[in-house]
């Protein structure tokens, strides 16, 4: 028996990456992709345009029309010198140019010269995010048509020109390069000489391009395009996987430059069934993760990686949003509002099994969340803002039970507790103010702070918290089991059991102050939330209010948190605050 394992399909592979790094692939897509929908190469139109300046001049230019031009003009064929010819103003030649590119009503019925299954498949691969930057040597605009089918809307780059004006890659959702130029367009690149050297914009485009992405080429032949070659031979990088398609035997030019960038050759049947088969396998791929989601040491790890470095910032942006939407359908199916109403009435075994599931369904990302709001900076803050503001707004509040109904949020607390002590420890006050400017659905018309709808007393109930095991004496309960719940996840971050109480107490303890903030703009009154921090002050434990007063009174207005707006804004308003908050404690009822 042989120990030799079996070949993976290509398809299957390139379908797996494309899929775990999405948008890190480029195509390049040559004259091949359009040619079964009967649009002529660029040097084919040539040769037309060369039989018709023949045959104006009652010349027969057969066998070889190029070498007629070449001696009859004494040069290379050019399609811009030969236009100009044939028709002398615009409009002339957008007739002209229609006839190759654009489809007669019977071409349209026959399905000649629209987009062809490869472009169809293509732009839903874009229209997903697995694609954002096509390159083409293509002047027609089947792509385009395609894209426009899927209500993509791309940044078309079709002469060195309009790179200057265009959206940097990093920020544009697609880009199309349309290297040799578009059929509109009588700037276009067709002859050897002409193919020979790039405008050094383009050049630096491809450079980039080449360098920081993967590379899925189709339907070019690579002898013609000399500079094309040479913008691959410059890549010195080799950052993602190269995929070259053939129909029958590689040419050698392609075996050699497939060779350069340790690139993988495969065999296909056509274009259309190349793109149909990899856009389904990739589909079949997101079906699966969403019932089988990110295990949490490759979430924590890819956000670790992406936070740090903006070129991955659309992947980042990409697997968090994948997640909340992943979560928000759990959240949709599991809690609707059929098994929030009468259906399920409340019990303490329900209890736990609830606040168990909501804590086992949050977890991934509620590690991405803290750690990306620890090792990230502001410009990832909108990300995490969006991304809780979805949470603690779920499907569920509806009619039924209120216990229940407030209970949804329970995921949004868990949220708002671990990313806001990660941003706190890290001193990013910039991300935790974002977090605390999401907005919260009080009614089916108002919106107030996050900070006065998501806290433990409104959550859960202090009394109904003590049903849960382990909290039936606990005078903070729902306090207390944030503090447990959490500690795991932010162990990695604070490793010692001391520092972590102190960071929780922190946070709780200037969580109060900002919920007077926004409860004074929202609702011209003052209240506190209580937390552990102010059960640990009535045991007489050193007061976490100290520790914050002796570090704020040097700095005052200067303290860093006072800069973004946080906790009143400036030191005078924190102090009256604070003397509210210390008054407001021997008050509170822990009974």
């Amino acid at each position: 028996m042989s120990n030799r394992l079996p070949e993976i399909d290509p398809t299957l592979s390139l379908a797996f990456s494309m899929h775990s790094s999405k948008g890190v692939y480029a195509l390049l897509l040559g004259s091949g992709i359009s040619r079964t929908a009967g649009i002529p190469t660029g040097w084919e139109i040539v040769i037309d345009f060369i039989r018709k300046l023949a045959q104006l001049q009652d010349e027969s230019c057969e066998p070889d029309p190029a070498a007629w031009y070449k001696g009859k003009y004494g040069k290379t064929p050019d399609y811009s010198n030969i236009l100009d010819v044939l028709a002398k103003s615009s409009t002339e030649r957008l007739h002209l140019l229609k006839r190759y590119f654009e489809p007669t009503e019977e071409e349209a019925e026959q399905g000649l010269k629209t987009p062809t299954k490869a472009h169809k498949a293509i732009a839903k691969l874009v229209s997903h995010g697995y694609v954002r930057v096509i390159l083409t040597t293509n002047f027609d605009r089947l792509m385009e048509r395609a894209l426009e089918d899927q209500r993509v809307a791309p940044t078309v780059i079709s002469s060195p020109d309009a790179i200057g004006g265009a959206i940097p890659l990093i920020h544009s959702e697609f880009t199309l390069v349309k290297l040799h130029g578009d059929y509109l367009d009588t700037r276009l690149k067709n002859t050897e000489q002409e193919l020979e050297i790039y405008d050094p914009k383009v050049d630096e485009l491809l450079d980039r391009i080449f360098d920081e992405y993967g590379l899925v080429v189709s339907g070019w032949s690579v002898e013609w395009d000399a500079a094309l070659r040479r913008a691959i031979e410059r890549c010195p990088n080799r950052r993602f996987s190269s995929y070259w398609t053939y129909l029958t035997k590689p040419s050698e030019a392609i075996q050699k430059l497939a060779t350069f960038r340790q690139g993988q050759l495969v065999k296909i049947p056509g274009a259309d069934e190349f793109f149909t088969d990899l856009h389904e396998k990739v589909s079949a791929l997101e079906n699966i993760r969403a019932k089988h989601p990110l295990s949490l040491e490759v979430a924590i790890a890819r956000v670790k990686r992406y936070v740090v470095d903006d070129r991955y910032r659309i992947l980042l942006h990409d697997m968090v949003t994948d997640e909340t939407e992943a979560l928000y359908r759990e959240l949709e199916t599991e809690f609707s509002p059929d098994k929030l109403g009468g259906g399920t009435p409340f019990t303490s075994k329900e209890l736990n099994a609830r606040v168990t599931r909501y804590g086992e369904l949050t977890k991934v990302l509620l590690n991405m969340m803290l750690n990306g709001c620890y090792w990230g900076n502001e410009r990832h803050m909108q990300l995490w803002e969006r991304t809780i503001t979805r949470i603690a707004n779920p499907p569920c509040e509806q009619s039924g039970l209120e216990v229940w109904l407030k209970l949804c949020r329970y995921p949004a607390l868990l949220l708002l507790y671990g990313a806001g002590m990660a941003a706190l420890l890290a001193a990013n006050f910039k991300t935790l103010k974002s977090l605390y400017s999401a907005k919260v659905r009080e009614n089916s018309l108002e919106t107030s702070d996050i900070v006065l709808q998501v806290i433990p007393q409104i959550i859960i109930d202090h009394n109904i918290a003590r049903k849960l095991p382990g909290l039936e004496r606990h005078h903070t309960p729902v306090s207390d089991l944030l503090f447990d719940v959490l500690r795991e996840p932010l162990r990695a971050l604070v490793p010692s059991d001391s520092e972590y109480q102190e960071l929780f107490d922190r946070f709780e303890y200037l969580n109060a102050i900002q919920y007077a903030v926004s409860q004074e703009q929202y609702r011209n009154s003052r209240w506190f939330p209580a937390g552990c921090y102010a059960w640990r002050e009535r045991l007489g434990g050193k007061a976490v209010a100290e520790r914050i007063t002796a570090e704020v009174n040097p700095q005052q207005d200067s303290w860093p948190p006072f800069k973004v707006g946080l906790y009143g804004g400036n030191f005078v308003k924190f102090t009256e605050l604070q003397n509210s908050l210390t008054e407001f404690i021997p008050q509170l009822n822990f009974h």
